[in-house]
């Protein structure tokens, strides 16, 4: 099993950016399918994007379509989340997680490894 540590998280003004990162533990990080997601505090968690093993393939949720991009890096085991123009409602902690599957990407329980999550907190 994966182990994913994110990092990246802060805070920011409303309209600024933050790259998150995604690092796994293991050599066999290329196979998995990798994704973002996010939980505000009385929310269930949210599927923002995600993106197959080798990168020709990603996945967003409509809402993040145009502000969010994600992508990754095999040689360096590290999937990444850029966001742009934050909104304070943007404000959750991100989760990173991994799937064998690329059936049900935007389930929670495709995802068979979770990372701990980083706090993204957007002031307006």
């Amino acid at each position: 099993q994966v182990q994913l540590v994110e990092s990246g998280g802060g805070l920011v003004q409303a309209g600024g950016s933050l790259r998150l990162s995604c690092t796994a533990s293991g050599r066999t990080f290329s196979v998995y399918v990798m994704g973002w997601f996010r939980q505000a505090p009385g929310k269930e968690r949210e599927f923002l994007a995600a993106i197959n093993w080798s990168g020709g393939s990603t996945y967003y949720a409509d809402s993040m379509k145009g502000r969010f991009a994600i992508s990754r890096d095999n040689a360096k085991n590290t999937v990444y989340l850029q966001m742009n123009s934050l909104k304070p409602e943007d404000t959750a902690v991100y989760y990173c997680a991994a799937a064998r599957t690329d059936w049900g990407l935007r389930k929670t329980e495709t995802y068979h490894s979770w990372g701990q999550g980083t706090q993204v907190t957007v002031s307006s």
